[in-house]
């Protein structure tokens, strides 16, 4: 029962930050292009590659928390159910290659941010 309350109250947080970053971010750059999902997306794939290497290794946290984090927090903040939407109200809306463009970008971006938010957690606590 306390991993829920973890995974709840990490998820509220989580989907604040999240509401706020891309509503902020699409105000910044007003387009039709979903770019505040996307930055969310991005940020959350960095941030999960950091904190998989660093809570994965050198870091010893409780497992509560690391659970209120990854899940929680991360699960909140990521959107790539909003993705998915918002991808396919551009196709519904005609605009094809926006969409397309949506797919390749966020993917592309999304697990490169991976990758780095890994490496560098790697080299910054030497796991």
């Amino acid at each position: 029962m306390t991993k829920l309350f973890f995974v709840a109250a990490g998820g509220a947080v989580g989907s604040v930050m999240r509401y706020a970053l891309a509503g902020w971010s699409q105000k910044l750059v007003p387009t039709t292009f979903p770019i505040g999902t996307l930055v969310v997306n991005v940020l959350g794939c960095l941030l999960i590659g950091v904190l998989t290497a660093v809570l994965s290794g050198p870091v010893l946290v409780r497992e509560e928390y690391r659970i209120a984090i990854m899940v929680g927090v991360l699960g909140g903040f990521t959107t790539f159910s909003t993705y998915g939407w918002e991808t396919m109200a551009l196709t519904n809306d005609g605009w094809y290659s926006r969409a397309c463009l949506n797919v390749v970008v966020t993917n592309v971006l999304a697990l490169g941010a991976v990758l780095i938010g890994y490496r560098v957690a790697q080299r910054w606590v030497g796991v």
